[in-house]
Parts: structure tokens; C-alpha cells; sequence
């Protein structure tokens, strides 16, 4: 090969060497992002980053291309913002949306958390326009009803865990052959509602707590199916 051939050789692969160079120092930049511009980086091309949105932050999760990539568990989360899906688990069409209408404040506050975990582990990368973010990058009314919510959902939760603290719960196991058990090692195990989820989650529930012989005629006490009054430990299904 001529030396002229070789030199322009060189200067192509520097130049080309260049190019991707200043491509991966632009990702590493936090920016601005369409959903279109963002929809390229969903794993399929091996030469690119992967990136993908929640509630309108933009992360580089090419380390994680494993999980991010093609055939992996999270696929469906890159080239977007699935921000529902982080709690509704619905993955195909409708359920990988941005939206968060209807949710909780408990199910907000998951995915404000999810968002927590992604500026732990992984690079921002930027903002995508939309929903959460302006053409100016400036946060919409809608991310900050979102992180009200959340905060709210938070708030109602850490009072759940207080109240619930001052009832002990009961102790349980389950297995194939024998089916499942509570027990109390102090009290009596009786099923009680959750009040705090009617706001947390929008339903109710119930936990098994342990409550002493002279709290058992407390209303909304419900006792297990099958169980004596004063027994200390009861079958479930």
C-alpha cells in the first residue's frame, strides 16, 4: 500500500475514532431529549447507548445492557418512558406510558423511589421533553403534582408503619404440605383492616396483629375461620 493510501487510511479511522468519541461524550452530557430522539437508543443497534425515562429524567443504563438489551427482562423500558409500568407491570402497549393517572400516592412514591435508584446506579443523561419537562428543561405542573403526590404517599406511609408499630403482628409461615399458620407469641392473632391504604392504595386490607384477651372485643376485630377464641396460633388457607 502506497504511503499516501496509508496516511488517508489513518486520518479515516482517527476521524471515525472521532466521531464516536464526541457521540458518547454528548450522552455523557446531560441534555435535552424528543421521544424520537430518545425511541433510537433502545438497545437494538450494539453500537449505541441505552437509555431509557422516568417521570422525564433520562438515564444511560448501557451497563446494564444485559437486562436492557434485547431478550432481557427490562427490554421494554428502553427508548422510553414506561414510568407506569415500574408499578403496574403491564408491559405491552398502554401499560409502557408516561402516565401515571389513577395511580396512588403509594404507587407514585414507587416510582419517585425507582427514580432514586436510577440517579444511584446509573448516568443521567438529561430531560425528555413532554410531560415532565418543557422545551426549556424547566420541571411542568405535572411532575410537580407528581412529587407532591409522592410526598404525600411517603407521609401516609411512614404513619401506617407507626400505628402498626404499636400492635405487633403476628408471625407466619407457609409451606406446600402443611398450608400456612399464624401465630402469636404474646396475644391472640386476629385479622384488622388497614385504614391508612384507603389513602395509600385506594382498597382495603387487612393484617393479622396480636391483641390481648381484654382487647378481643375491640370492633373490627375479625377472628380466623376454624380457630378457638383463645388460641394462640391459626390455620390459614
Amino acid at each position: 500500500m502506497a504511503r499516501g493510501a496509508r496516511l488517508l487510511l489513518v486520518i479515516a479511522l482517527l476521524a471515525a475514532l472521532l466521531a464516536v468519541v464526541l457521540q458518547l461524550y454528548r450522552l455523557r452530557k446531560p441534555r435535552l431529549w424528543t421521544v424520537e430522539e430518545l425511541s433510537v437508543y433502545n438497545g437494538t443497534d450494539e453500537g449505541l447507548p441505552i437509555l431509557l425515562g422516568i417521570l422525564g429524567s433520562v438515564f444511560d443504563v448501557t451497563n446494564g445492557r444485559s437486562h436492557y438489551g434485547p431478550g432481557g427482562g427490562y427490554h421494554h423500558f428502553a427508548g422510553r418512558d414506561a414510568s407506569r409500568a415500574f408499578v403496574s407491570g403491564n408491559f405491552t402497549g398502554d401499560g409502557l406510558t408516561d402516565s401515571l393517572q389513577g395511580l396512588s400516592s403509594s404507587e407514585v412514591n414507587s416510582i419517585v423511589d425507582w427514580r432514586k435508584f436510577y440517579f444511584e446506579r446509573y448516568i443521567f443523561a438529561g430531560k425528555l421533553i413532554g410531560r415532565y419537562y418543557d422545551s426549556q428543561g424547566n420541571p411542568t405542573k405535572y411532575l410537580k403534582g407528581v412529587e407532591v403526590k409522592a410526598k404525600r404517599g411517603a407521609q401516609l406511609l411512614e404513619k401506617q408503619k407507626s400505628e402498626e408499630a404499636k400492635i405487633p403482628s403476628c408471625n407466619s409461615k407457609w409451606s406446600q404440605q402443611e398450608g400456612g399458620e399464624v401465630w402469636c407469641d404474646t396475644g391472640y392473632p386476629r385479622l384488622v383492616r388497614r385504614p391508612g391504604d384507603i389513602a395509600l392504595t385506594g382498597q382495603v386490607s387487612q393484617r393479622c396483629a396480636c391483641f390481648r384477651e381484654d382487647e378481643l372485643n375491640k370492633p373490627g376485630l375479625v377472628a380466623y375461620e376454624g380457630c378457638d377464641h383463645l388460641s394462640k396460633s391459626c390455620k390459614v388457607n
